[in-house]
């Protein structure tokens, strides 16, 4: 089950829905650890001029056909590689800064995709490509936390398709329980199936969901959706009617639970930019992997998505963890 919740995004349209899941579903406020809080751990903030990425066509799609395609897909700093399971965006490029970005920026990195699923066969549905940070793992009893500053275009510009365009998130893992049919000698005497726990990945975080104007809406807008609850849906968390610098940022504390905070512009997060709380899918995370990006498209062989522009992602460990404060929630803003 908690496969198929991870592979997938919920949608949300609903903001009296929305509103309900929130109300039964989301964990209570508590204790923040501020994203951006502790030793630099990884980072890279696209300066070099000589920034290149080699993608080594044709990419992966594991999740479609169970193909991975090696070489991967690596930026030639070391610092980025393409997913095993996705392959990487189609574009990927170091650019010119947009203006209003971090103060002495000149460099940010270009993601956008067309071919989302199987190479060379368009499946006319939604898929996204990963770009994945080379991170160390570290412990979550260190706080591990990350910052990144994202630049939405115009709505003009975005790929006019319903739905996620975006995603921001974490790699972990931790203790999973799963039914198992039993082997050999347990077996011969009726126990047919177990309950073993066993440690697997999951992957918190943030997308963007685009909501194209409509009769009933005459502008278009973007829906900042958390990921997840302990079900596993997504959160509804913010109304994004304007474009430009954001920041996005998530920390996790010792007691495996993620913090999400995120506010328009560049300067950095502080506890007035929290959102909400959760233990997702209900799994306490003994591990934090690293940090990646999904690039969604409708992967029917002519749309482009949307052109993100991501701007000096990084991951910290070791921050001191605060005391626990009650601090309200700030989902669902109109």
């Amino acid at each position: 089950m908690l496969n198929g919740l991870r592979g997938r995004t919920q949608f949300f349209v609903s903001g009296t829905f929305a509103v309900a899941m929130l109300t039964t579903c989301t964990m209570p406020a508590g204790a923040q650890l501020v994203p951006g809080t502790g030793t630099l751990l990884s980072s890279d903030d696209f300066e070099d001029e000589a920034w290149n990425y080699v993608h080594n066509l044709p990419k992966s799609s594991k999740e479609e056909d169970e193909q991975i395609r090696y070489p991967l897909g690596a930026s030639q700093n070391g610092m980025w590689m393409e997913s095993p399971k996705r392959g990487s965006p189609d574009q990927v490029q170091r650019i010119a800064a947009p203006a209003g970005g971090i103060e002495g920026s000149k460099g940010a990195l270009l993601l956008r995709t067309r071919d989302t699923g199987i190479p060379g066969q368009p499946m006319s549905k939604q898929c996204q490509d990963d770009f994945i940070l080379r991170a160390r793992p570290v412990s979550i009893g260190y706080n591990p936390n990350f910052v990144v500053r994202v630049y939405l275009p115009e709505f003009e510009q975005w790929e006019q398709r319903h739905g996620v365009s975006l995603g921001i998130r974490a790699g972990m893992q931790g203790p999973q329980e799963k039914v198992e049919q039993t082997k050999g000698f347990r077996r011969m005497f009726g126990r047919g199936f177990e309950t073993v726990t066993t440690t697997e990945p999951f992957y918190p975080g943030f997308f963007i969901q685009y909501n194209p104007k409509t009769a009933q809406s005459p502008k278009p807008t973007a829906v900042l959706l958390v990921r997840a609850n302990e079900m596993g849906h997504d959160i509804p968390s913010m109304n994004i009617t304007e474009t430009g610098w954001w920041t996005f940022g998530m920390s996790i504390t010792s007691d495996g639970r993620c913090h999400y905070y995120a506010h328009r512009g560049v300067a950095d997060l502080t506890s007035a930019d929290y959102i909400t709380s959760t233990l997702p899918y209900g799994i306490r995370a003994t591990y934090f992997n690293t940090i990646f990006f999904n690039v969604c498209s409708a992967d029917n062989g002519q749309t482009w998505s949307t052109p993100w522009i991501v701007d000096d992602p990084k991951v910290y460990y070791g921050g001191q963890q605060t005391q626990y404060v009650q601090q309200p929630n700030r989902m669902y803003r109109r």
